[in-house]
């Protein structure tokens, strides 16, 4: 079996903020792409000792990228990430600021 890091990274962008300051029980990760709901809701459970109502996951295809060298234009694209909402149970949250 393939061993994966499910969770990557917590997303903490503006637009996320604002979505967790409306839903205070939603919050979102980038997680592995081959990462399924289960294993998720699982990752989450173990590393935040919390309850997971529900995961949505959505997947990312990498931005556009182009810039100008000395041997002219070079193209390309960034990587594609699978992002995920995690909703808790009521009542629960989670603080990403605790570690720092």
């Amino acid at each position: 079996m393939i061993t994966m890091q499910v969770l990557i990274k917590p997303l903490i962008t503006e637009k996320m903020t604002a979505v967790t300051e409306k839903f205070p029980s939603r919050y979102g990760f980038i997680v592995d792409k081959r990462a399924t709901k289960s294993q998720i809701k699982v990752a989450v459970e173990q590393m935040y000792d919390v309850t997971v109502a529900s995961v949505n996951t959505m997947v990312y295809l990498g931005k556009r990228q182009m810039r100008y060298t000395r041997t002219g234009f070079q193209s390309g694209r960034k990587n594609n990430f699978k992002k995920a909402i995690v909703t808790l149970n009521e009542g629960q949250t989670i603080d990403f600021y605790s570690n720092i």
